[in-house]
């Protein structure tokens, strides 16, 4: 009998203490923990990252991703995957996020990777021969 009591006192209280507690609201999409966001955010990468240091528009050939296909469109079997028929602005954001480094920009492997000489080889060559590229300023101003 006693323990029956106990345990409807401790859940009365129980109960008692959660009503108290505030609700917090996160917004129609709350942020993934652990992802990098860049201080420009999500429309300098629609306006800038994308066309000039993803798409690489002045120079098609050493791009990420290509009309008719490339390494990183659907398809290319690699880990990071852009969508680009039609292109979904918000899943290549978040794609390109999980290889952001907010700490050290300059060693987010959405960089190193394709950068010559600073990171494993990349399977597509060195799309980025040195910081000294015009793209690479893109991505890193991405972040002031």
């Amino acid at each position: 009998m006693g323990n029956r009591r106990g345990s409807i006192i401790a859940s009365s209280a129980a109960i008692w203490l959660l009503a108290g507690c505030p609700t917090v609201d996160l917004g129609d999409t709350p942020a993934d923990l652990g992802l990098c966001n860049p201080a420009k955010g999500f429309e300098f990468f629609q306006t800038d990252v994308w066309p000039k240091f993803i798409l690489r528009a002045d120079k098609p050939t050493a791009s990420c991703v290509r009309t008719g296909g490339g390494c990183h469109d659907p398809g290319g079997g690699n880990a990071l995957t852009f969508q680009t028929n039609p292109i979904d602005d918000a899943a290549n954001y978040r794609a390109a996020q999980v290889y952001l480094n907010c700490g050290t920009q300059n060693m987010s492997e959405l960089l190193t990777k394709p950068l010559q000489g600073i990171d494993d080889p990349h399977g597509g060559g060195n799309i980025f021969t040195s910081v000294d590229d015009p793209a690479v300023q893109v991505f890193l101003d991405w972040f002031q």
